[in-house]
């Protein structure tokens, strides 16, 4: 989708300034959000996709005012409401207020002494539907499209001319996980973009820009 969200290549918002010795959590509630997200991951509230779309939809000024765990846990209450796991009133009051809709499997501390249980995501390759459309070397131009949902394509790569460096395989679509329409996998390239066809005459004729795009966003250029 088209929103203030995808930000790569807009101008007015300055260098990205790197924070020198950056804790992992600037607060205990950062750690607790992503606690929460690892958790409601595990037990199958949603898929990672639909944590995005959620994020994306927040209001311009909630979104760039917000800070990254900000966004995720105004998402997570987002999609606890949308899905039925928690009433609106039930935030609002930091309780249940009646009987809570059941997760699949629920991640326990037992399970996560050792590190690893919950907090490493499963695959996301998937069984070919298809032959691949494309090969390295190929020259593809991306589609100019704006949907009104969750997309991988961003912004700035729309309608642009690249060519096929890698094949990554059949992997889960995000655009359709994202609204619950299902895994529809989908071939996964890389594709190598010149900076002058991105930016313009003035960019840095010695870059180029690599992005991992899905087959339905390209075509034959």
């Amino acid at each position: 989708m088209d929103g203030v969200h995808d930000m790569g290549g807009m101008d007015g918002f300055g260098r990205v300034e790197p924070e020198s010795n950056e804790p992992v959590f600037h607060a205990p509630w950062e750690g607790r959000v992503l606690a929460m997200q690892r958790s409601l991951g595990y037990a199958g509230a949603w898929p990672i996709d639909a944590s995005r779309f959620a994020q994306e939809q927040l209001p311009p000024r909630t979104y760039l005012s917000a800070s990254y765990y900000q966004r995720w846990a105004l998402a997570m209450e987002r999609n606890l409401v949308e899905r039925g796991y928690a009433g609106a009133d039930e935030l609002s009051a930091g309780h249940a207020l009646r009987g809570g809709k059941p997760f699949a499997r629920k991640l326990t501390p037992d399970l996560v002494k050792d590190g690893k249980e919950g907090m490493t995501r499963g695959s996301f390759y998937r069984q070919a539907q298809a032959p691949a459309r494309f090969r390295p070397g190929d020259r593809v131009r991306t589609k100019n499209i704006h949907p009104p949902t969750h997309t991988r394509l961003p912004r700035y790569a729309r309608g642009r001319t690249g060519v096929i460096e890698l094949v990554h395989g059949c992997n889960v679509f995000p655009d359709t996980m994202a609204i619950d329409k299902g895994d529809n996998p989908q071939w996964l390239y890389t594709v190598a973009f010149k900076a002058k066809e991105l930016w313009g005459p003035d960019a840095d004729p010695t870059l180029k820009v690599s992005i991992d795009a899905f087959e339905p966003y390209l075509e034959p250029a």
